[in-house]
């Protein structure tokens, strides 16, 4: 069976009998000298890659770097590909003019997956981890996040049914979108997405 793609078409496999095996994952930091892991998967994991000539610091860089795009702010579109950090890159896509909540929903899990093929498909180790993470289900413990994230960290007892999710996992589910897409066509490997 090919892996739900949203919370909903996730319940309802879950409501007829199918069982899953999750790797839930939060936070983006890597202590020094260890392999990658779990940590890779954030938007905010320190990997540079080049899309369309275009060199993001991060997959958030991409993401908020999109946003701009979509509603035409330059302005804010030169100061994400400046930032340093991915939190000032997320407060500076909080102000970007113009902003549309429904035009934003309609397009934001392709930028997603888009800066996430580029990421993983440029880093060679990075694509390995995630392609090893097949069949599992990639779910966002964040406790903060209910959109991209589940809404609730790993540890609570809701985490482990997606009936009790209080988020949609977006990050999640386009992440295995990547991982589908590496598994599937090699050639993505290496090269600018």
């Amino acid at each position: 069976m090919r892996h739900p793609m949203t919370v909903e078409q996730l319940q309802q496999a879950c409501t007829a009998g199918h069982r899953f095996d999750y790797l839930y994952f939060w936070g983006h930091s890597r202590a020094a000298g260890t392999p990658v892991g779990k940590s890779c998967l954030s938007q905010w994991y320190p990997s540079a890659f080049t899309l369309g000539g275009i060199r993001y610091a991060t997959a958030e860089h991409y993401m908020m770097a999109g946003k701009a795009r979509l509603f035409d702010d330059a302005d804010a579109l030169q100061r994400i590909l400046a930032a340093r950090i991915p939190n000032e890159v997320k407060a500076i896509g909080r102000e970007i003019r113009g902003f549309d909540e429904a035009l934003w929903r309609e397009n934001r899990q392709a930028i997603v997956f888009e800066g996430n093929l580029g990421k993983f498909s440029q880093d060679p180790e990075l694509a390995r981890y995630l392609m090893g993470t097949a069949p599992r289900l990639l779910v966002e413990a964040s406790p903060v996040d209910p959109v991209w994230g589940i809404g609730l960290a790993e540890g609570d007892a809701n985490a482990h049914s997606p009936a009790t999710w209080r988020g949609l996992n977006l990050l999640g589910f386009a992440l295995m979108q990547v991982r589908e897409c590496l598994l599937n066509e090699p050639g993505r490997l290496h090269s600018e997405a």
